[in-house]
């Protein structure tokens, strides 16, 4: 793992949003692709608001980058999808 201790939350709520970009990138029902892309909305909003942000000032850019990096490959789940 990075050098910072996320909240299993906020992991969550990351790889989700991968998940769901991943499936937007393959939906062609316009109706499926309006809420997909609500769902990356509502995603972005509670990881950008997370609590975790304000107890790391001055470092929660490279925090948001690391996070993204240890959550960017499918589990071994969303890999067999």
């Amino acid at each position: 793992m990075s050098s910072y201790d996320f909240p299993d939350d906020l992991l969550h709520a990351q790889r989700a949003w991968y998940a769901t970009y991943r499936q937007l990138a393959q939906e062609v029902n316009p109706s499926q692709t309006t809420v997909l892309r609500r769902t990356l909305q509502r995603l972005s909003v509670r990881i950008a608001t997370h609590p975790y942000w304000a107890t790391i000032p001055g470092r929660a850019p490279a925090a948001r980058m690391a996070l993204k990096q240890y959550t960017w490959e499918p589990g071994p789940t969303e890999a067999r999808r």
